[in-house]
């Protein structure tokens, strides 16, 4: 699995190394460590960590790796290497002193199995993801730790950084002196026997900026932390709630690379659950989920999909993750899918009496968030479904209420009771499409009439039919005078052969020329 210089300064970036020759877009497949004094080998696709040579001293080790087959090379030093870098061809980082090497390639190479693992099927999800997206959502600097005090991922430092931050991370574990403050003041007391959220307050002559913090757990094991450094902004609004959903997104992502023999990942099992291909049982039993315990799905989709497939795919994950997080803080045992163009919330255990109010407010947050980081989206929620089984009905009924809102564009949350008519109309003018023993040769004979005659009977006659055979509602409609809509109205009978004056054709004619305009517009 290949990852882009761009993505492994993403992760790993600041405050460890920067791209100083080549383009982001390098892709590595793994790193290694060149010694001037070793034997050179093959290097190919790797980013090659050039050690015991500093600055310009560096340039005969770039030329090296670079003919060996090096995608990028590593050096320390304010003045790099950078023209023998351009004249090889290869990409070049400038790496900070005060970082260690051995500390930075393993970093790498876990930054490089992350990626891989993301990519499979195996669960292991990308934490330095989901650390990004945290900060978005929270509005401050992220850090992942395990039970150990170690740092596995962060978000990238968009923002200004504290001594704490700093240390944490060029040291990858909490520094000794900083842990045993936060003893003292009794946080990991308090984030190891709960899911509280704790705030750590300023304090500015040691170097800490305000901060939350909350423990990743598993039950009751307790397998890290999640900490958000506040920059020079205050926190957003739902800064905490965001940082509980996160946590808990993150201990399913601790608790797979421990090994749990047997977990496939929500990524395979959910969309598997949504399609009908795997078993209820079977995801309530990985996911600790209650079976027979009523569920509600909601569906996002992007409003305007990008001409380009690779930014719609981005914006696709990045929807998938805010909808995690957000889904998660409302209830643990949300589950978060992707089919298709489409990013599915199964939220279990929904109080039928909140339901409406507390997904709508759910659903509007998330599309605002989305809003300001640039993407429009749309959410649809459907029905409570009685049990976990039947969540390929709630999840067809939410694809019908956005269905419905790709009619009704500037919606951007909507509920099956908010567009029922709608709803129902489409699944009916469906069912009349994929039956073409129920179409009616006299609508056809219209349509074929204003295609070959450029008239616009069709729109005139729905437009009769909208207003309840009012001729002046559907004239203003129209933008045309009366007289000429009774004109079309005489002309369309003529041609079809309709009956207006009989309830249930003139009903059956409606239905027609809307799924007409549909086949035109």
């Amino acid at each position: 699995m290949n990852t882009s210089l761009g993505q492994l300064l993403i992760a790993v970036g600041e405050p460890f190394m920067e791209l100083t020759a080549g383009s982001a877009d390098t892709a590595v497949r793994g790193v290694a460590i060149l010694d001037p004094d070793d034997e050179l080998g093959s290097y190919s696709g790797e980013l090659v960590l050039v050690i015991g040579a500093r600055g310009r001293e560096a340039a005969r080790s770039v030329r090296l790796a670079a003919r060996a087959g090096a995608a990028a090379v590593a050096v320390k030093g304010p003045d790099g290497p950078r023209a023998a870098a351009e004249d090889a061809g290869i990409a070049l980082l400038t790496v900070r002193p005060r970082v260690r090497w051995d500390q930075l390639q393993v970093l790498v190479r876990e930054v490089l199995e992350g990626a891989a693992l993301a990519a499979s099927d195996d669960g292991y999800g990308d934490l330095f993801g989901l650390a990004q997206t945290t900060a978005l959502l929270t509005g401050g600097n992220v850090s992942i730790e395990d039970a150990g005090n170690r740092v596995v991922a962060y978000s990238r430092s968009d923002d200004e950084i504290d001594e704490l931050r700093r240390l944490t991370i060029l040291g990858w574990e909490g520094p000794e002196q900083y842990l045993s403050l936060l003893r003292k003041w009794g946080v990991y007391q308090r984030v190891r026997s709960s899911e509280e959220v704790v705030r750590v307050e300023e304090r500015p002559e040691l170097g800490i900026r305000p901060r939350l913090v909350v423990g990743i757990r598993a039950g009751s094991q307790h397998l890290g932390t999640m900490w958000v450094q506040q920059g020079s902004h205050p926190f957003a609004e739902r800064a905490e709630s965001a940082l509980l959903g996160a946590a808990r997104l993150a201990a399913v992502h601790l608790v797979r690379r421990r090994g749990s023999p047997g977990l496939r990942s929500r990524e395979d099992l959910v969309p598997g659950l949504l399609d009908g291909q795997v078993s209820a049982d079977l995801v309530a039993g990985q996911s600790g989920l209650d079976p027979a315990a009523p569920v509600i799905v909601v569906a996002f989709a992007q409003r305007d999909a990008e001409h380009d497939r690779s930014e719609h795919e981005l914006h696709q994950l990045e929807i998938a993750n805010v909808v995690s997080v957000h889904a998660s803080s409302y209830r643990r045992g949300a589950l978060v899918g992707t089919i298709g163009a489409r990013v599915y919330a199964v939220l279990p255990e929904v109080p039928p009496d909140e339901a409406e109010a507390a997904l709508t407010t759910l659903a509007r947050h998330v599309v605002g968030v989305l809003a300001r980081a640039g993407m429009r989206a749309q959410a649809g929620i459907g029905s409570p479904a009685p049990s976990l089984a039947s969540v390929t009905a709630a999840r067809a009924e939410a694809d019908r209420v956005l269905d419905a809102m790709a009619r009704t564009p500037d919606t951007d949350v909507a509920t099956i009771g908010d567009l029922r008519g709608e709803v129902l109309l489409g699944a009916t003018l469906n069912l009349i499409e994929a039956t073409p023993d129920l179409r009616d040769p006299a609508v056809a004979a219209l349509v074929a009439h204003d295609a070959k005659h450029g008239s616009e009977l069709v729109t005139s006659l729905l437009a009769y039919l909208d207003a309840l055979g009012d001729v002046r509602a559907a004239a203003a409609r129209l933008h045309i005078h009366p007289n000429t809509v009774r004109h079309r109205i005489r002309r369309a009978v003529a041609v079809s052969g309709i009956e207006l004056a009989d309830p249930r054709e003139r009903l059956f004619c409606h239905l027609q020329l809307l799924l007409a305009l549909r086949w035109t517009s």
